[in-house]
């Protein structure tokens, strides 16, 4: 039998049983999983309560059902699973894969961009603006992301594209955390300097422009980390 799930979060624990028998290889990509009176017997609890776990995973990518034979192994793959593990990254870790994020996605612009990418990304300045303090700067975090997502856009990478997106959340951690005190908020200058470096065509100097973006940000969190304890962390979402 396995893990006997907890009365409580019991659907999330029979897909978290199911998840682990997938990623310890007993059921492999490809391979059909055990029918729901089975599963409920390996679990420990209610055929219902497998229906709605195998509902989640299905949502998820790691299950697929095909009517009439049965529901199948699609990915060993959890994206929930990585931004659970995402959350216990520092502040400084995030900073320092968005920057390289940033950089590829600046030198892939330099390169492809068109004169109406020029234009969006000086109209998306132009709104950018400063936070409001009435919404705790809300909106200006997201007029920030949107700024930053179109660069990565102007790429034609769409992987690139995705795992940007994918991290998106941390990625408005980190523009929060420059709205205070603890770090420094690059301003419209330093954002302007990447559009022109873009609009350049010079891959180097694009790169450059975001490094000196980027550098102040991670420099002021490396130093004041603690050794036994790295950087400081993100603030937590709900």
């Amino acid at each position: 039998m396995l893990a006997q799930a907890p009365r409580t979060s019991l659907v999330e624990a029979a897909a978290n049983g199911i998840r682990a028998e997938i990623s310890a290889g007993r059921w492999p990509v490809g391979a059909r999983i055990p029918i729901e009176p089975q599963l409920a017997q390996l679990l420990g609890v209610s055929r219902g309560t497998v229906r709605e776990a195998v509902k989640t995973l299905v949502s998820r990518g790691l299950l697929e059902v095909r009517q009439g034979s049965g529901t199948y192994v699609r990915s060993g793959f959890d994206p929930g699973a990585s931004l659970q593990k995402l959350r216990l990254a520092s502040l400084l870790d995030q900073f320092e894969v968005r920057c390289a994020l940033e950089v590829q996605a600046a030198r892939l612009a330099a390169l492809r961009h068109t004169p109406e990418d020029l234009r969006q990304l000086h109209a998306l300045l132009d709104r950018r603006g400063t936070p409001a303090p009435d919404d705790g700067g809300k909106a200006f975090i997201e007029r920030d992301l949107a700024f930053h997502l179109a660069i990565v856009d102007i790429t034609g990478n769409l992987a690139l594209a995705e795992t940007v997106r994918f991290i998106g959340g941390y990625i408005k951690d980190t523009i929060a955390s420059t709205m205070g005190t603890l770090l420094p908020e690059p301003d419209d200058a330093a954002h302007r300097a990447v559009v022109e470096a873009i609009a350049s065509r010079d891959p180097e100097r694009a790169d450059a422009a975001v490094r000196a973006f980027m550098t102040p940000m991670i420099a002021a969190l490396a130093a004041g980390s603690d050794t036994s304890t790295g950087a400081p962390r993100a603030p937590s979402r709900s």
